[in-house]
Formats: structure tokens, sequence, C-alpha cells
């Protein structure tokens, strides 16, 4: 109850069965485009007969990767680089937008240090692939935020706002 109005509020999150495994151990995507540690949330309101749902899925970024664990507290993570990322990374999309439509990507690693390449490797990849169906937007959580500055997640609220609208 908010300001007196009752309504259901759910929560549903969905942790897929392909490429399941244990952080730093199982990065990226497999042949088949299917992405480490994917998790599909959906949160549904029903208030007075109306019911309003909003789904976002999550996973390792899907192209193919690792970061094997090691001596030091953030193993640095490498891009494979003997295969043809575009496969995986087509079948992951087609897959994401027969099952949702239209995708709306936000990547919030590090966009400097070890997790840079990561970064310019997705958007580099997302343009190559030009398809209307997936947008890309990079934010730099730990930048941006850093010193508990949430008021700016603003920005990246600004950036995605006439998406979401949608």
């Amino acid at each position: 109850s908010i300001n007196g109005k009752c309504f259901d509020w759910l929560l549903i999150s969905r942790r897929s069965c392909f490429r399941a495994g244990v952080r730093y151990y199982v990065r990226g995507i497999d042949s088949e485009g299917h992405a480490a540690n994917f998790v599909e949330t959906e949160q549904i309101v029903h208030y007075k007969g109306s019911k309003a749902s909003f789904v976002q899925t999550r996973g390792s970024i899907p192209f193919f990767w690792s970061q094997r664990p090691n001596l030091k507290y953030k193993p640095k993570p490498q891009i494979s680089k003997s295969v043809n990322h575009m496969d995986g990374f087509q079948r992951h999309f087609d897959s994401q937008i027969i099952s949702y439509g239209k995708q709306m990507i936000v990547n919030l690693v590090n966009q400097k240090g070890s997790e840079k390449p990561l970064e310019q490797t997705f958007a580099k990849m997302v343009n190559s692939m030009a398809n209307g169906m997936v947008r890309y937007v990079a934010f730099d959580f730990h930048k941006e935020c850093s010193r508990m500055r949430w008021d700016r997640l603003q920005i990246l609220l600004d950036q995605l706002a006439e998406q979401q609208d949608e």
C-alpha cells in the first residue's frame, strides 16, 4: 500500500539453465549465443483490475571472453582472438529479439582499466551488427556514481527516457 492505494507487486526472476556458473569461471557466450549467468526478471503490477509488466534481462557480455581466477582480487578479462565472435553474438540477439522485441542494452562496466576492451568490443560489435532493433548505451557506473553519488544515475535515466517511454 502506498498513499492508501493497495496494489499487488510481483517480482519473478528466471535463471537460464545454459552456461550457469560461478563468477569469473563462466563468462561470455557459447556457440549457440547463450550468455553466461543469464537472468530474466519480470516486474508485474496489478492495480484495480489493470496489469502492467516490465521485463529486464542481464547476463555476461555476449561474445567470447574469459576471466580466469588467479591470486589477484580482480583478474584481467581476456577476449578470445581465435573465434568469430559475430556468429554467437548475432544468435544471442536474434534470440533476444524473438523473445522480447526491441532491445535496449545498458552496459555498466568500467570504461577504463582492464574492462575498457570489453566495453569497446561490445560497442563495436553492436554497431557492426547494424540492427535497428538493438540500441547500445554505455554508462561507467563506478566512475559516475563513486562516493555514493546516486543522483548521477539521472544521467543514465535521461539517456534512456525516450526508449523507456516507448
